[in-house]
């Protein structure tokens, strides 16, 4: 798909000139582009680590200049527009800004609205999505309200456009927070920690004495350094699915993630417990929180002993696991009154 629009776009090969292309996947095939003057901006860990595999530049940021920029549309607008002002910036007036996006991530409407900011040319159709070429005007051209900026989220938090999220705390998470006992393990991790809101509270508990932040997107994880300032908090750039330590814990919570893109897929909330159940003891606890119908009480007796459902409503279920006597998993028990 990627492959194809590109090479509507660079139909007499490579644009000369250093290339930034922000967002590219590790699965893209990016044959038209010349490898030896791109730059490729991926915060996602495991896009970053597979394009860094395939032997491409790939950072988390820069400060370079570009002759040529591509800007892949992630799902939110905010993101969008952030990735398209990052890229922008790193551009002189004049040069090239290519938009690339499916429609099902608002690449229709984001064309119309830069129709209205900058000449817009070379628009092609592909593979349910467009690729267009975007002449850059003179500085000032963009919205103020297009800038990548930390914003506050909940009293004390902030985080950037894109990051999951992004308009307040999780309701997942604020449940589960309010299941939490007073008193938790000591060496604990929160796995797909996002911007920290669900790790702060960990760390308000009795008995925490190390709590790792296990996230796989940079944004958020930057934004959870700046957010979680406790001595005892470690931050891990990390695929939560691969992540691991040298010594196990006895404490984990999380709210995993359940959608690839835009579809539903349970397979990476199965992934997070199997990773959870690998870096617990024996006898460590496991507290999550997941979607009413997502069916992960199977998943969960295959590593853990003790499964209780201790809380919830129509929307959410709060599990309590222990890695203890696995094979007697207890399935179905009566939810516990809520622990604040």
């Amino acid at each position: 798909m990627t492959h194809s629009r590109l090479e509507l776009a660079f139909p007499d090969g490579p644009p000369e000139g250093r290339v930034l292309f922000v967002g590219a996947a590790a699965a893209d095939d990016l044959e038209p582009l010349d490898p030896a003057r791109l730059q490729i901006l991926q915060g996602n860990f495991p896009d970053h680590q597979g394009l860094a595999s395939r032997g491409y530049d790939v950072a988390t940021e820069t400060k370079d200049r570009f002759d040529t920029a591509i800007v892949r549309l992630p799902r939110a607008k905010a993101a969008s527009r952030a990735r398209i002002a990052d890229a922008a910036h790193r551009l002189t007036p004049g040069a090239d800004l290519w938009i690339d996006g499916q429609k099902t991530d608002g690449v229709d409407s984001l064309l119309r609205e830069l129709r209205k900011l900058a000449p817009v040319s070379d628009v092609h159709s592909k593979a349910h999505g467009k690729i267009f070429r975007l002449t850059l005007p003179e500085a000032g051209w963009l919205p103020e309200d297009w800038e990548s900026r930390a914003t506050e989220v909940a009293p004390g938090f902030t985080t950037l456009p894109g990051v999951f999220s992004a308009d307040g705390i999780d309701a997942g998470s604020q449940m589960l927070a309010d299941h939490l006992p007073d008193k938790l393990p000591t060496r604990m991790v929160d796995l797909g920690a996002g911007w920290g809101w669900l790790s702060a509270q960990v760390l308000k508990r009795k008995g925490v004495d190390v709590l790792h932040l296990v996230e796989s997107d940079h944004a958020a994880l930057e934004s959870a350094r700046r957010n979680v300032a406790d001595p005892r908090a470690v931050f891990h750039w990390a695929d939560a699915r691969e992540f691991r330590l040298p010594d196990p814990v006895n404490g984990i919570v999380m709210n995993p993630p359940f959608h690839e893109g835009r579809q539903a897929d349970p397979k990476l909330g199965a992934a997070f417990i199997a990773s959870a159940a690998r870096l617990l003891t024996g006898a460590g606890k496991l507290w999550m929180v997941a979607n009413r119908h997502l069916p992960y009480e199977s998943v969960l007796a295959q590593y853990f002993g003790q499964v209780h459902e201790i809380g919830g409503d129509t929307r959410f279920k709060i599990i309590e696991a222990t890695a203890a006597g696995k094979g007697s998993a207890t399935k179905g028990a009566a939810p516990k009154g809520r622990r604040k």
